[in-house]
C-alpha cells in the first residue's frame, strides 16, 4: 500500500472519531445548552439521532484503523485516534463550545474526502 493510501486512512480514522465524539457530546443536554443557549431543550428524537451518528462515526473510525494496521494493531491505533479526538473535543468544549457543531461537520467532510482519496489510491 502507498503512503498516500495510509495517510488517507489515518485521516478517515481521526476525522470520523472527532465527528463521532462531537455528535455524542451534542447528544447531551449540557453540551446542547452550551451550543444553543441556556434552557434550550434537546428533544428525544434529536438526541437519538445524535447518539446514532456518534456511534456510526466511532465505528467508521475503528474500521479505518483496522484497514490501516490490521486486526491486531488496528485496535491500538484506534485507541490513539480516540485519545487524540477526545483531547480535541475537550479543548473545544472548554474554550469554544459554540464551534463544536462546526468542528463535527468539518471533521465529517475531512473524513469523507480522505475516504475518497483512500479508495482512489
Amino acid at each position: 500500500m502507498s503512503a498516500l493510501h495510509d495517510g488517507c486512512l489515518a485521516l478517515v480514522g481521526l476525522g470520523a472519531a472527532i465527528a463521532g465524539f462531537c455528535a455524542l457530546a451534542l447528544g447531551m443536554e449540557r453540551h446542547w445548552g452550551q451550543l444553543h443557549g441556556r434552557g434550550a431543550v434537546l428533544g428525544m428524537r434529536m438526541q437519538g439521532h445524535l447518539r446514532h451518528a456518534g456511534t456510526v462515526g466511532l465505528l467508521a473510525s475503528l474500521a479505518a484503523c483496522i484497514a490501516l494496521r490490521g486486526g491486531g494493531q488496528g485496535w491500538v491505533a484506534w485507541a490513539g485516534m480516540l485519545t487524540a479526538a477526545g483531547l480535541v473535543l475537550v479543548w473545544m468544549l472548554s474554550y469554544a463550545a459554540r464551534g463544536v457543531a462546526r468542528l463535527g461537520w468539518g471533521a465529517t467532510a475531512v473524513a469523507l474526502v480522505a475516504l475518497g482519496g483512500a479508495l482512489v489510491s
